[in-house]
């Protein structure tokens, strides 16, 4: 099994996005057995709150629900459980080195760095513009899948 955290500052807006999103795409194609997914926030200022109303409304237009999500932070800990953390920009990065200490497997990218345009998702707390932080995220899962041959599986 594949585990794999996305990660944001906060854990409301970009990181449930992306974790709600991976699982919508490995269910539609009958892999989803096959990964654990999750997501968390660098910081503590959001912990306990539900996902972002926009993030809400913008999954919610493709059907995907994100009920029972409330906002956690990675730990230091989990860098040995999962084999992935997907961060959504360089900010996040650092924060997740300070808080692993170090990344010796190689386990920490930015999402974005499996797309073809590698860049920082932008979020959409301060730009409002979920649409686009949706795009970037779809790219991104879809980068991440194709480089690993992930839809081989199934």
């Amino acid at each position: 099994m594949i585990k794999i955290m996305f990660v944001c500052h906060g854990n409301i807006c970009r990181s449930p996005m992306a974790e709600f999103v991976l699982k919508d795409i490995v269910k539609n194609r009958g892999i989803e057995k096959e990964f654990y997914i999750s997501s968390s926030a660098t910081s503590t200022e959001e912990i306990g709150n539900r996902v972002h109303n926009g993030t809400r409304k913008k999954l919610a237009n493709y059907g995907i629900s994100v009920e029972g999500k409330y906002a956690v932070q990675v730990s230091k800990s989990d860098y040995y459980k999962y084999d992935y953390f997907l961060a959504m920009d360089s900010y996040n990065i650092r924060n997740l080195l300070k808080i692993f200490g170090q990344d010796p497997e190689n386990k920490v990218y930015k999402l974005l760095d499996f797309s073809e345009s590698p860049r920082d998702i932008a979020d959409p707390w301060y730009t409002g513009n979920f649409d686009e932080t949706y795009d970037d995220i779809v790219q991104g899962c879809e980068g991440f899948l194709m480089k690993h041959n992930f839809y081989k599986w199934g």
